[in-house]
């Protein structure tokens, strides 16, 4: 006779989690001078100081989860034919967290951070001029700015506008003498973000 999973409580996946992202986040953050975990942590303050709803301050802090993510998890993701390498980090994350049970809200603006850069860089060419120049190289990986028929389609998601700002508080999340809080400031709400 089968036995049942045993369910794992919220509070739990939360600590396995940012243990991962403690362990897995000292590395450079590509092309910046500072680690991927100092990078989330920035993004997710910086979030949190504007007001942000929960939600939006744990995709901050999320963004890019998908970087951290062991192959041996990786691997068993199910991403409808899309590239799953780390290119494509922001949709292996988006997949990552709606399996971990995070609402639909943190998935769909992890999943969307690498578009809103090409919509901005569409939208407004001052932004692109702000761009590190590790941010402007990989916008050219991810195919260049957005085409008018795109920013128009990209316009149509009801979360669209925090798409962008998230991109935004992204972008801001780079400064090497910044010291963010860390992980366990946030361990109460991402639990308060999943579903399930």
């Amino acid at each position: 006779m089968a036995q049942s999973p045993v369910a794992i409580s919220n509070k739990d996946k939360i600590e396995i989690l940012f243990q991962m992202l403690a362990e897995r986040g000292q590395g450079d953050y590509i092309g910046e001078k500072i680690s991927q975990l100092e990078h989330s942590l920035q993004a997710a303050y910086f979030t949190k100081e504007t007001g942000a709803d929960d939600e939006t301050v744990i995709a901050a802090l999320l963004h890019d989860v998908g970087q951290f993510i062991p192959f041996s998890e990786s691997k068993d993701l199910i991403l409808n034919g899309e590239n799953v390498g780390r290119r494509s980090h922001e949709t292996l994350g988006e997949q990552y967290l709606r399996q971990i049970g995070f609402t639909e809200k943190v998935c769909r603006l992890v999943g969307a951070h690498v578009v809103a850069k090409k919509y901005l860089t569409a939208v407004d060419p001052s932004y692109h001029a702000g761009l590190s120049d590790a941010s402007k190289k990989s916008l050219i990986l991810q195919g260049g700015p957005f085409t008018a028929d795109e920013v128009k389609e990209f316009e149509k998601d009801p979360y669209w506008k925090e798409k962008v700002q998230l991109r935004k508080w992204d972008d801001a999340a780079k400064l090497e003498d910044f010291k963010a809080p860390g992980l366990d400031n946030y361990a109460d709400m991402a639990a308060r973000s999943l579903v399930n």
